[in-house]
C-alpha cells in the first residue's frame, strides 16, 4: 500500500500519531538513545489501549517512517505466527502494558546510557539532588525483578503492575520505560529522565557525599515541574521542526 493510500486509509488522529511517533525515533538517535536496532515505541489507537502502533522487527531508528509502524492487537496472538512478527520482546512488553494500564497510551522503552547505568547500580534510584533529579520525587517505580528477555506477555503484565499509577519505570539490570499519555509528554519524561540520570551519574563520580534534598523541598520541586506541563508540547514541536528541516521523511 502507497503512503498516499495510507493516509486516506486511516483517519488523521491515527496519522499523527504515526508522524509523531516516527518523529520520536529519529530524535532518539540524535540524542543517542537508540542501541543497535532493537527497542521499541509504541502507541495505543484504540480506546482500550490493546490496538497499538509499535516498529517493526530489528529496523534502525533512524530508517523509521510513519507508514513502517505497523497495526497490531494485544489479543491476536497469531501476529508472531507471521512473517510480519514483531520482535518477541517488545511485544510481551508493550502489549502487556497496554492491554492494562489505561494512561500509558505511548511507550518508550530504551537502554539509555546514564538510565542504563544508573538502572545496573544496587540502589537504582534517582534522588533528588537537582532540579532534574526533583523532577522524577516519588514518582519513579522501580523494578528489580529483571529475569532475562522478556519471552511472554506475562512480563508485560507484571511490569503493568509495577508501574502502577506512576509514568515511568526504572528497570533494575535492564533500563527505562516511560508511559504518558502523548508522544510528547512520554518523550520529555525520556529526556529529562536521561538528563537526571547522567547528573545522578556525574555525582556519584564526585566520590563525595550527595547534597540531597530534604523530602518537603523535593516534593515541592516535582509539584512545580507540572505547572511546566505544556513545555513538553512545545519541546517536541520544535524539535520536529528541526527533522523538517534536515530530514522530513519521517513523516512519509
Amino acid at each position: 500500500m502507497s503512503v498516499t493510500q495510507l493516509r486516506t486509509s486511516r483517519d488523521a488522529t491515527e496519522w499523527q500519531l504515526r508522524v509523531d511517533l516516527a518523529a520520536a525515533f529519529r530524535l532518539a538517535v540524535q540524542m543517542n538513545w537508540h542501541e543497535s536496532v532493537g527497542n521499541h515505541f509504541s502507541a495505543a489507537v484504540s480506546a482500550d489501549g490493546k490496538k497499538f502502533l509499535m516498529n517493526p522487527k530489528w529496523r534502525h531508528f533512524s530508517t523509521i517512517r510513519a507508514s513502517d509502524l505497523q497495526l497490531l492487537d494485544a489479543d491476536d496472538d497469531s501476529i508472531m505466527n507471521r512473517p510480519e512478527a514483531p520482535d518477541c520482546s517488545a511485544w510481551a512488553i508493550h502489549g502487556g502494558v497496554h492491554a492494562s494500564v489505561a494512561h500509558a497510551r505511548c511507550l518508550l522503552h530504551l537502554h539509555p546510557p546514564y538510565a542504563t547505568a544508573l538502572a545496573a547500580l544496587a540502589d537504582p534510584e534517582l534522588k533528588p539532588i537537582d532540579q532534574n533529579t526533583a523532577r522524577f520525587y516519588n514518582r519513579i517505580a522501580i523494578d528489580l525483578d529483571y529475569g532475562g528477555i522478556a519471552e511472554d506477555k506475562a512480563e508485560g503484565q507484571r511490569l503493568a503492575r509495577v508501574l502502577g499509577n506512576k509514568r515511568t519505570i526504572m528497570m533494575g539490570n535492564h533500563g527505562v520505560l516511560c508511559a504518558a499519555p502523548t508522544v510528547a509528554e512520554a518523550f520529555e519524561d525520556m529526556y529529562f529522565m536521561e538528563r537526571a540520570a547522567q547528573t545522578m551519574i556525574l555525582a556519584y563520580s564526585t566520590g563525595q557525599k550527595l547534597n540531597i534534598m530534604p523530602p518537603e523541598l523535593a516534593e515541592k520541586t516535582a509539584r512545580s515541574w507540572e505547572d511546566y506541563g505544556d513545555s513538553a508540547f512545545a519541546h517536541f514541536e520544535q524539535l520536529k521542526q528541526q527533522l523538517d528541516r534536515t530530514d522530513p521523511s519521517y513523516k512519509e
